[in-house]
């Protein structure tokens, strides 16, 4: 199989816990050509590990080349650095979120992008899909149920040994700069807990649940109520629910609690229709290889039967085949620009039911309430097709301690 050379911006948690070790044992498929962040100590430390030039800025290390697709794991908004990259005829794997508004998106081409969504990937998402299918597609879901707990990310990488970036306040100044102007772009608003609870906990962690959500039977088709609370912690608890989009006449509800001092990450997805019930267990996204329980709750006669699926096959190991596939095939992602914008439209449809509610004023992308979601994506378009589930980080997968 063709090697694909790639750069790495961003060397936080994401980058040393998940994608260096999954590169290294891919070597049949990815050639790490070139790594970046903007502590240039940490960049050179990681280079030198890996064996490649390090930089760090990230569009100096874009002009130099060297490398034909581009890995973006920095935090906050993606928008300009993919920009960038794309403008420059690479393909990209972006980690979620691509960006923060819809404006910072304009424009964009989507023919080489891919949104890192690695839940979609799981073996255990992909068969839970082929079973709904099975019992009659998405129409047949009464109601979808997701609820996460989540603890601090410092418990949940105990074990991993992160060695953080600490890049000078001038290096980070113009990308926080830009952040809060997308962020002004999309809610208009100067509240910071609003700004935060659609930047980190919605399009940082919630969006993983979205994402499954619009594979499974597509976007929300409404958002009827949100509640957040308490109000004197932050992240908070969160609790959506609405109507499901597309054919299905259903409901959803999804409850995301961040509890500091939880013993474990837990993540659940239940899907209820008349015939049973196919339940997602997620566990910490930063344990590799460690199964999603799958579990199908069904009858047989006068017999509850239940069951059990578990797969050691690593989802963000399968992401980096589809995206090498995407690269060298053409074989198109599970989530590209549409599916990503469906995102963020979602995002600022539940940001703006919680601030009518909370009596905060809201501007920007945000002051009209968006009706329906965005058509552009095919909801559970991808199915099982082969190994890699398509032709398509935390409960979140954050994207790294520094830029």
């Amino acid at each position: 199989m063709e090697t694909v050379k790639v750069g790495i911006a961003g060397l936080g948690v994401a980058a040393q816990v998940v994608y260096l070790p999954l590169l290294a044992r891919r070597r049949d498929l990815f050639r790490v050509a070139a790594v970046c962040d903007l502590d240039r100590a940490h960049a050179e430390t990681i280079g030198r590990e890996v064996g490649v030039p390090a930089y760090d800025d990230p569009l100096v290390m874009l002009d130099k080349g060297g490398f034909d697709a581009l890995i973006v794991l920095t935090p906050g908004s993606h928008g300009l650095l993919v920009r960038a990259a794309l403008e420059r005829g690479l393909w990209v794997l972006c980690e979620k979120p691509l960006a923060y508004s819809r404006a910072e998106l304009r424009g964009f081409s989507g023919e080489r992008l891919m949104a890192g969504y690695m839940k979609q990937y799981d073996p255990a998402s992909q068969r839970l899909l082929d079973a709904l299918h099975e019992a009659g597609g998405p129409q047949v879901v009464r109601h979808l149920d997701a609820t996460v707990l989540h603890p601090s990310e410092e418990s949940q990488l105990l074990f991993a040994r992160v060695r953080p970036g600490h890049p000078a306040p001038e290096r980070l100044a113009p990308y926080a700069e830009a952040d809060e102007r997308a962020l002004t772009a999309a809610l208009g608003t100067s509240s910071e807990r609003l700004r935060r609870l659609y930047a980190e906990v919605l399009l940082s962690s919630v969006c993983h649940e979205l994402s499954l959500m619009r594979l499974f039977t597509g976007s929300p088709d409404t958002v009827d109520h949100v509640a957040v609370w308490p109000v004197e912690a932050f992240p908070p608890s969160l609790e959506v629910s609405g109507t499901l989009g597309g054919e299905c006449s259903g409901r959803y509800g999804i409850r995301w609690h961040y509890l500091p001092s939880y013993p474990a990450y837990h993540e659940t997805m239940t899907l209820h229709h008349e015939h049973g019930s196919m339940e997602l267990r997620f566990p910490s996204p930063y344990l590799l290889n460690t199964p999603t329980r799958l579990t199908f709750t069904c009858r047989v006669g006068t017999t509850e039967r239940t069951v059990v699926n578990e797969d050691v096959a690593e989802a963000f190991e399968r992401q980096l085949r589809a995206f090498h596939r995407f690269v060298t095939q053409e074989v198109a992602p599970l989530t590209g620009l549409d599916g990503a914008l469906e995102d963020i439209v979602t995002a600022q449809r539940i940001v703006h039911r919680y601030a009518r509610w909370a009596g905060i004023p809201i501007g920007g992308e945000c002051a009209q309430e968006v009706t329906g979601a965005p058509r552009e994506a095919t909801a559970g378009a991808g199915s099982s097709d082969a190994e890699e589930g398509g032709s398509g980080a935390s409960g979140h997968a954050k994207a790294s301690l520094s830029r």
